[in-house]
Protein backbone atom coordinates (compact mmCIF):
# COMPACT_ATOMS: atom_id res chain seq x y z
CA UNK A 1 0.00 0.00 0.00
CA UNK A 2 1.20 3.50 -0.75
CA UNK A 3 1.77 5.93 2.06
CA UNK A 4 -1.05 8.34 2.78
CA UNK A 5 0.11 11.93 3.03
CA UNK A 6 -1.02 13.58 6.26
CA UNK A 7 -3.45 16.42 5.62
CA UNK A 8 -2.14 19.90 6.27
CA UNK A 9 -3.59 21.25 9.48
CA UNK A 10 -5.47 24.48 9.01
CA UNK A 11 -4.25 27.11 11.44
CA UNK A 12 -7.04 28.30 13.73
CA UNK A 13 -8.15 31.88 13.38
CA UNK A 14 -10.93 34.27 14.28
CA UNK A 15 -12.68 33.19 11.07
CA UNK A 16 -13.86 30.10 12.96
CA UNK A 17 -15.75 32.33 15.42
CA UNK A 18 -17.35 34.93 13.14
CA UNK A 19 -21.14 35.11 13.52
CA UNK A 20 -23.48 34.85 10.53
CA UNK A 21 -24.38 38.54 10.87
CA UNK A 22 -21.60 41.12 10.77
CA UNK A 23 -23.26 43.96 12.64
CA UNK A 24 -21.20 45.35 15.52
CA UNK A 25 -23.39 43.91 18.29
CA UNK A 26 -23.19 40.38 16.85
CA UNK A 27 -19.45 40.68 16.23
CA UNK A 28 -18.74 41.95 19.74
CA UNK A 29 -20.75 39.12 21.34
CA UNK A 30 -19.03 36.46 19.20
CA UNK A 31 -15.55 37.89 19.79
CA UNK A 32 -16.01 37.37 23.51
CA UNK A 33 -15.68 33.62 22.89
CA UNK A 34 -12.81 33.75 20.39
CA UNK A 35 -10.06 31.16 20.77
CA UNK A 36 -8.59 31.70 17.33
CA UNK A 37 -5.05 31.99 18.73
CA UNK A 38 -3.44 31.14 22.09
CA UNK A 39 -3.52 34.74 23.38
CA UNK A 40 -6.99 34.27 24.90
CA UNK A 41 -5.51 31.84 27.44
CA UNK A 42 -3.66 34.53 29.40
CA UNK A 43 -5.87 37.55 28.75
CA UNK A 44 -8.62 38.65 31.10
CA UNK A 45 -11.10 39.15 28.27
CA UNK A 46 -11.53 40.06 24.63
CA UNK A 47 -11.25 43.80 24.04
CA UNK A 48 -13.35 44.55 20.98
CA UNK A 49 -13.58 47.85 19.13
CA UNK A 50 -15.93 50.63 20.18
CA UNK A 51 -17.46 53.73 18.66
CA UNK A 52 -20.07 54.94 16.24
CA UNK A 53 -21.35 52.43 13.71
CA UNK A 54 -21.58 55.39 11.33
CA UNK A 55 -17.96 56.42 11.91
CA UNK A 56 -16.15 57.69 8.82
CA UNK A 57 -12.82 57.37 10.64
CA UNK A 58 -11.55 54.09 12.06
CA UNK A 59 -8.43 54.11 14.25
CA UNK A 60 -6.52 50.82 14.58
CA UNK A 61 -3.88 50.22 17.22
CA UNK A 62 -1.76 47.16 17.95
CA UNK A 63 -3.45 45.43 20.89
CA UNK A 64 -5.12 46.21 24.22
CA UNK A 65 -2.80 47.09 27.10
CA UNK A 66 -2.97 46.16 30.76
CA UNK A 67 -5.66 48.76 31.59
CA UNK A 68 -7.75 47.83 28.54
CA UNK A 69 -7.50 44.13 29.38
CA UNK A 70 -8.83 44.78 32.88
CA UNK A 71 -11.60 47.20 31.89
CA UNK A 72 -12.62 45.54 28.61
CA UNK A 73 -12.53 48.77 26.57
CA UNK A 74 -9.97 49.92 23.95
CA UNK A 75 -7.73 52.96 24.47
CA UNK A 76 -8.58 53.70 28.11
CA UNK A 77 -4.99 53.60 29.42
CA UNK A 78 -2.36 56.38 29.28
CA UNK A 79 -1.92 56.07 25.50
CA UNK A 80 -5.68 56.26 25.00
CA UNK A 81 -5.97 59.40 27.12
CA UNK A 82 -3.20 61.01 25.08
CA UNK A 83 -4.98 59.97 21.88
CA UNK A 84 -8.20 61.60 23.09
CA UNK A 85 -6.43 64.91 23.76
CA UNK A 86 -4.64 64.84 20.40
CA UNK A 87 -7.90 64.14 18.54
CA UNK A 88 -9.44 67.22 20.14
CA UNK A 89 -6.45 69.35 19.11
CA UNK A 90 -6.71 67.99 15.57
CA UNK A 91 -10.39 68.97 15.39
CA UNK A 92 -11.69 65.38 15.32
CA UNK A 93 -14.81 64.54 17.32
CA UNK A 94 -13.89 61.45 19.38
CA UNK A 95 -17.57 60.44 19.64
CA UNK A 96 -17.73 60.06 15.85
CA UNK A 97 -14.68 57.79 15.61
CA UNK A 98 -14.43 54.00 15.90
CA UNK A 99 -11.36 52.67 17.73
CA UNK A 100 -10.09 49.11 17.71
CA UNK A 101 -6.91 47.02 17.63
CA UNK A 102 -5.35 44.60 15.18
CA UNK A 103 -5.24 42.03 18.01
CA UNK A 104 -8.12 41.76 20.48
CA UNK A 105 -6.33 40.08 23.42
CA UNK A 106 -3.55 41.49 25.59
CA UNK A 107 -0.21 39.75 25.04
CA UNK A 108 2.09 40.19 28.00
CA UNK A 109 4.98 38.80 29.99
CA UNK A 110 5.46 39.02 33.76
CA UNK A 111 8.02 41.37 35.24
CA UNK A 112 7.81 41.18 39.00
CA UNK A 113 4.18 41.92 39.84
CA UNK A 114 3.62 43.82 36.60
CA UNK A 115 2.31 42.60 33.25
CA UNK A 116 4.49 44.05 30.49
CA UNK A 117 3.28 44.44 26.90
CA UNK A 118 4.77 41.96 24.45
CA UNK A 119 4.48 42.50 20.70
CA UNK A 120 2.11 40.05 18.99
CA UNK A 121 3.59 37.78 16.35
CA UNK A 122 2.70 37.97 12.67
CA UNK A 123 0.76 34.71 13.07
CA UNK A 124 -1.29 36.14 15.94
CA UNK A 125 -2.04 39.30 13.96
CA UNK A 126 -3.10 37.21 10.95
CA UNK A 127 -5.28 34.99 13.13
CA UNK A 128 -7.12 38.06 14.44
CA UNK A 129 -7.45 39.82 11.05
CA UNK A 130 -10.99 38.48 10.36
CA UNK A 131 -12.33 40.56 13.26
CA UNK A 132 -10.79 43.73 11.82
CA UNK A 133 -12.13 42.92 8.35
CA UNK A 134 -15.59 42.34 9.82
CA UNK A 135 -15.45 45.64 11.73
CA UNK A 136 -14.58 47.49 8.52
CA UNK A 137 -17.41 45.68 6.73
CA UNK A 138 -19.88 46.71 9.45
CA UNK A 139 -18.79 50.35 9.61
CA UNK A 140 -17.71 51.19 6.03
CA UNK A 141 -15.25 53.90 7.13
CA UNK A 142 -13.97 56.42 4.61
CA UNK A 143 -10.50 56.36 6.17
CA UNK A 144 -8.49 54.02 8.39
CA UNK A 145 -5.67 55.47 10.49
CA UNK A 146 -3.16 52.83 11.55
CA UNK A 147 -1.47 53.66 14.83
CA UNK A 148 1.96 52.05 14.76
CA UNK A 149 3.76 49.42 12.72
CA UNK A 150 1.77 46.37 13.82
CA UNK A 151 -1.55 47.89 12.77
CA UNK A 152 -0.11 49.22 9.50
CA UNK A 153 1.52 45.91 8.59
CA UNK A 154 -1.69 44.03 9.42
CA UNK A 155 -3.39 45.86 6.54
CA UNK A 156 -0.50 46.84 4.27
CA UNK A 157 1.84 43.86 4.55
CA UNK A 158 5.05 43.08 6.46
CA UNK A 159 7.30 45.22 4.26
CA UNK A 160 5.42 48.44 5.08
CA UNK A 161 7.42 50.97 7.09
CA UNK A 162 5.66 53.76 8.98
CA UNK A 163 8.90 55.77 9.02
CA UNK A 164 8.92 55.88 5.20
CA UNK A 165 5.23 56.51 4.49
CA UNK A 166 3.98 58.26 7.61
CA UNK A 167 1.08 60.66 7.04
CA UNK A 168 0.53 59.65 3.40
CA UNK A 169 -2.84 58.57 2.02
CA UNK A 170 -2.52 55.01 0.71
CA UNK A 171 -4.95 53.34 -1.68
CA UNK A 172 -5.36 49.56 -1.41
CA UNK A 173 -7.81 47.57 -3.49
CA UNK A 174 -10.75 46.35 -1.41
CA UNK A 175 -9.97 48.60 1.57
CA UNK A 176 -10.78 52.17 2.58
CA UNK A 177 -8.02 54.75 2.22
CA UNK A 178 -5.32 54.23 4.82
CA UNK A 179 -3.02 56.65 6.63
CA UNK A 180 -0.29 55.35 8.92
CA UNK A 181 1.26 57.14 11.86
CA UNK A 182 2.87 56.25 15.18
CA UNK A 183 1.09 54.72 18.16
CA UNK A 184 0.53 57.27 20.94
CA UNK A 185 2.37 54.97 23.36
CA UNK A 186 5.58 55.73 21.44
CA UNK A 187 5.14 59.41 22.34
CA UNK A 188 4.92 58.50 26.02
CA UNK A 189 8.18 56.55 25.68
CA UNK A 190 10.13 59.53 24.30
CA UNK A 191 13.28 60.18 26.38
CA UNK A 192 12.43 63.66 27.70
CA UNK A 193 9.77 66.37 27.77
CA UNK A 194 11.12 68.16 24.70
CA UNK A 195 11.14 65.00 22.61
CA UNK A 196 7.65 64.10 23.83
CA UNK A 197 6.31 67.51 22.84
CA UNK A 198 7.92 67.27 19.39
CA UNK A 199 6.49 63.80 18.78
CA UNK A 200 3.08 64.89 20.07
CA UNK A 201 3.05 67.83 17.64
CA UNK A 202 3.96 65.54 14.73
CA UNK A 203 1.22 63.11 15.72
CA UNK A 204 -1.38 65.90 15.84
CA UNK A 205 -0.27 67.01 12.36
CA UNK A 206 -0.88 63.46 11.09
CA UNK A 207 -4.36 63.49 12.64
CA UNK A 208 -5.03 66.86 10.98
CA UNK A 209 -4.08 65.28 7.64
CA UNK A 210 -6.61 62.54 8.37
CA UNK A 211 -9.28 65.15 9.11
CA UNK A 212 -8.46 66.92 5.82
CA UNK A 213 -8.76 63.64 3.90
CA UNK A 214 -12.21 63.08 5.40
CA UNK A 215 -13.28 66.52 4.20
CA UNK A 216 -11.91 66.02 0.68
Amino acid sequence: MGKVKPSKAVAPSAADYLPPRHDLASLRAAAGHCQGCPLYEHATQTVFGEGSRHARLLLVGEQPGDREDIEGHPFVGPAGLLLDRCLVEAGIDRDRVYVTNAVKHFKWEPRGKRRIHKKPSAREVAACRPWLDAEMEAIHPALVVCLGATAAQALLGPSFRVTQSRGQAIEVSGLPRILATVHPSSILRAPDDEAREQERARFIEDLKKAAALLRS
